[in-house]
C-alpha cells in the first residue's frame, strides 16, 4: 500500500481526488491501490532546553550557552496532533511506500521529514513536487514522482535555519533576560526578529530626532506651466530673493525644447514579497494576510504556488500560456486583444536560470467554482491582471524637456504623454494615473512672454516611519533602500528571512508588544526601543549579517556550504553573545567586587564549605553561585544579595 502523507486535510482531500481514493476512513482516505494522509502542518518541533537535562529548565546564566550534542525531535504537545500522529505512525508501519505530499518548499520538506523520522519510516519514499494543486498538475507529478534523495539538500538547509535558530533565539533571550530584564520581563531576541526590530527602531529614532531646516524654492510660471529654477534650492532667502528680484522685469524665452522617446516593460510578475507590498499599498493588507489570502487562492486551485522568491516563469510554462489566459473568463475583454496574433515571450518573463524550485505566482486558468470573498477577489484580481499585462506590448511614451532663460538665469519643465498604451490598458485609469502624465503646451524655441516669478519657503521633512510594504523589501534588501527592480533581485539572496516568513516575523513582533500598527505605519513600541538599546552587540542587530546567513542557507541547498558549517557558525556566535552578556555584566559589578575583597583582607577569614558553581546562594538560598569574570557571586545581586567571593580568597 502506498500511503501519502499531504501537509493539510484539504489539500490531501484534492490528491485523494485525483488519485481515486474515495474511502473515508478516520485520519485518512483510502482506494485505488492508495491511502492519503496528512498532518497539520507541524505535528514535530525541536526539543526544549529540559528534554536536554534537567538543568536546563531553569533560567540560569552558569547553564549559558545551552549547546546540545545532538539535536532531537518530539511531537508537540497537543491531542489532536498526537492523535493525528498516531495514525500516520500506524500507516507508515504498514506502507510498502511513501510519497511525500507536502508543501513544495524547504518548510514543507522540513515538516515532512520530521514526521517520518519519528514514525520511523523504513520503507522507500517518493516526492511530489507541483507549483499547483489543479488535477493536472497533480495528475503530472504522480507520473514524475522523485526520490525523496533529491531534495535532501532542501531538508539539510531546513533543519539548519530551524537548529540556528533555535541556538541563537534561546540562549541570547535567557542571557540578555537574565542579566538585563525587568520585573520578570522576558528579551525575546531572534536571528531574524531582532535586526528587523532594530531597522524600524532605527527610523523611528530617525524621526525622532530629525530637526526641521527651511530651504526656498525658485519657480515661475509661463502659458500656465511651472519652470523651476535649474540650480536647485536655496539655503538662505536672501539668496533666493536676490535673484527673484533680479529676473521680476524680465521676459521669459524658451531656448531648447528636447523630445525623447521611452519605453516602460509590464511590471514583473509576482513574487510573494511583491504581492504583499502591492497588496499593502493597494488595499492596506497585512504581509500575513496577504499570505493566508494567496494560500487560501493556492489550496482552490486558482494560483500556482505562492511561497515564492522569483519573478520568472521557465520557458516549458510558455506553452500552456494561451490557454491560461483563454480560460480566465472574467477578464475576457482584455484577452482577446492577445489571442488574436501569435503570445509574445518576454525575456523579462520567461529565464530558466532565474527560476529554481518554483516560478512566480500566476493564475492556473482554473475558474473558480465557489464564491470568493471580496479579500480573496482582490488578491485574484491583482495577480490575474499582472499576468495579462506582461503578455501586451510594451508601453510607449514621449518626454518632452522645455528649457527657458530669464535674463541668463536657466529654468526647466518636464511633460510625459502616453504615445502607445500597451499594457496600460489592462489598469483603468485612476486620477492619480492622469496626474502623473503632465501634458505640456505647445512651445517653440525663441518664444517668449511675461511670467509670474514666487520664491516659496518650504522646510525638510523627516524620513517616513515604515509601513508593512516599505518593511518588506527593506528585509528583502537586508536593510538596503533599493527601487531599481534588477538590482532589488541581486540582492534577494542576502535579505532577511524569506518571502514564506517575513510575515510571521511582522507578527511575531507584534504580539510580543515590540511593534504597534498605526493606522497603516509600524511603530515601536517603548518596549521595542528599550530592547534594541539594551542589546550592546551589534552582531545581533545587524541586517547585512543576517542576509550573509540566509545566503549561506540557500548555498546549502546548492551544496556550496554544509549545513554542519552554518550550525558551526552559529555556536561560535552563540557562544561569543552569551560570553560577551556576562563579561559586560561582570565589569560594570567590578566596583563592588573590589570593595568585597579589601573588607574580607583586614579580617581572619572563616572556614567555609567548598564553593561550586551552581549550588544555592550560602547568604539568601534564593539564587544560585555563578562565575563572574573574578570572583563568584550569587545570580540574584540584581535583588539585593551582595554575597561575593573573589577568586583568590576562595583558593585560600
Amino acid at each position: 500500500m502506498i500511503v501519502c502523507i499531504a501537509e493539510k486535510p484539504s489539500v490531501a482531500r484534492e490528491i485523494a481526488t485525483v488519485l481515486g481514493a474515495k474511502q473515508r476512513h478516520e485520519g485518512y482516505l483510502q482506494g485505488n491501490g492508495y491511502i492519503v494522509t496528512w498532518t497539520f502542518g507541524h505535528l514535530c518541533t525541536l526539543k526544549e532546553p529540559h528534554d536536554y537535562t534537567e538543568k536546563w529548565k531553569k533560567w540560569y546564566s552558569y547553564t549559558l550557552p545551552m549547546i546540545p550534542t545532538k539535536f532531537g525531535i518530539k511531537l508537540i504537545d497537543n491531542e489532536g496532533i498526537k492523535k493525528q500522529f498516531a495514525i500516520v505512525e500506524n500507516l507508515i508501519a504498514n506502507a510498502t511506500e511513501v510519497v511525500n505530499c507536502g508543501d513544495a518548499g524547504q518548510e514543507g520538506e522540513l515538516i515532512q521529514r520530521w514526521v517520518m523520522q519519528k514514525a520511523g519510516c523504513k520503507c522507500p519514499v517518493k516526492r511530489l513536487w507541483v507549483s499547483s494543486l489543479t488535477e493536472d498538475a497533480i495528475k503530472n507529478g504522480f507520473k514524475n514522482l522523485k526520490d525523496q534523495s533529491n531534495y535532501q539538500l532542501l531538508y539539510e538547509a531546513g533543519l539548519a535555519r530551524a537548529i540556528g535558530d533555535w541556538l541563537l533565539g534561546i540562549n541570547a533571550t535567557r542571557a540578555y533576560t537574565l542579566h538585563y530584564g525587568k520585573q520578570n520581563q522576558i528579551l525575546s531576541i531572534g536571528r531574524v526578529q531582532t535586526p528587523t526590530l532594530a531597522l524600524i527602531v532605527e527610523r523611528h529614532k530617525e524621526i525622532e530626532n530629525f530637526v526641521p531646516q527651511p530651504y526656498w524654492e525658485l519657480k515661475t510660471t509661463y502659458r500656465e506651466t511651472t519652470f523651476t529654477y535649474t540650480e536647485g534650492k536655496f539655503q538662505k532667502k536672501e539668496e533666493g530673493t536676490k535673484l527673484l528680484n533680479e529676473i521680476t522685469s524680465y521676459p521669459l524665452v524658451i531656448t531648447d525644447i528636447t523630445k525623447k522617446n521611452t519605453t516602460e516593460k509590464p511590471p514583473k510578475l509576482f513574487d510573494l514579497t511583491s504581492l504583499q507590498v502591492e497588496c499593502n499599498n493597494s488595499f492596506a493588507y497585512s504581509a500575513d494576510t496577504t499570505l493566508q489570502i494567496a494560500q487560501s487562492l493556492y489550496e482552490k486551485k486558482l494560483i500556482t504556488y505562492p511561497r515564492v522568491d522569483t519573478t520568472y516563469l521557465s520557458e516549458d510554462i510558455y506553452p500552456k500560456i494561451k490557454n491560461i489566459l483563454n480560460n480566465l473568463q472574467d477578464y475576457q475583454q482584455l484577452v482577446q486583444p492577445l489571442l488574436l496574433k501569435p503570445i509574445i515571450k518576454p525575456k523579462n518573463v520567461f529565464d530558466n536560470k532565474k527560476v529554481t524550485d518554483h516560478h512566480a505566482i500566476i493564475p492556473t486558468g482554473e475558474h473558480h467554482k465557489q464564491q470568493l470573498s471580496a479579500i480573496e477577489l482582490n488578491v485574484f484580481n491583482s495577480i490575474a491582471k499582472r499576468f495579462i499585462a506582461n503578455f501586451y506590448d510594451d508601453s510607449k511614451a514621449a518626454a518632452t524637456t522645455v528649457i527657458a532663460d530669464i535674463k541668463g538665469v536657466k529654468f526647466k519643465t518636464t511633460g510625459k504623454t502616453i504615445v502607445k498604451p500597451g499594457w496600460r490598458v489592462v489598469y483603468a485609469k485612476t486620477e492619480q494615473n492622469k496626474s502623473e502624465e503632465k501634458v505640456l503646451p505647445k512651445f517653440a524655441v525663441g518664444e517668449s512672454g511675461e511670467h509670474n516669478p514666487q520664491l516659496a519657503e518650504k522646510t525638510t521633512t523627516p524620513p517616513k516611519p515604515y509601513n508593512e510594504a516599505t518593511l518588506l523589501r527593506a528585509m528583502e534588501t537586508a536593510g538596503k533602500t533599493v527601487q531599481d527592480e534588477m538590482l532589488r533581485e541581486v540582492l534577494k539572496e542576502n535579505g532577511i528571512g524569506r518571502p514564506s516568513t517575513r510575515s510571521a516575523i511582522i507578527e511575531t513582533l507584534v504580539k510580543r508588544k515590540y511593534l504597534n500598527r498605526v493606522k497603516k505605519n509600524l511603530i515601536p513600541t517603548n518596549l521595542g526601543v528599550e530592547l534594541i538599546n539594551t542589546i550592546h552587540d551589534d552582531i545581533l542587530k545587524s541586517a547585512a549579517l543576517t542576509g550573509q546567513w540566509e545566503k549561506k542557507l540557500r548555498d546549502i541547498e546548492k551544496s556550496n556550504c554544509t549545513a554542519m558549517e552554518f550550525i558551526s557558525e552559529i555556536k561560535n556566535l552563540t557562544t561569543q553573545v552569551v560570553n560577551n552578556v556576562k563579561l559586560s555584566t561582570i565589569k560594570t559589578q567590578q566596583p563592588e567586587i573590589v570593595t568585597a575583597l579589601t573588607r574580607k583582607m583586614v579580617t581572619k577569614p572563616k572556614k567555609e564549605k567548598q564553593i561550586i558553581e551552581g549550588q544555592a546562594c550560602p547568604k539568601c538560598g534564593k539564587g544560585i553561585i555563578i562565575k563572574g569574570h573574578t570572583a563568584f557571586g550569587c545570580s540574584k545581586w540584581k535583588d539585593g544579595c551582595d554575597w561575593r567571593k573573589p577568586f583568590d580568597i576562595v583558593k585560600k
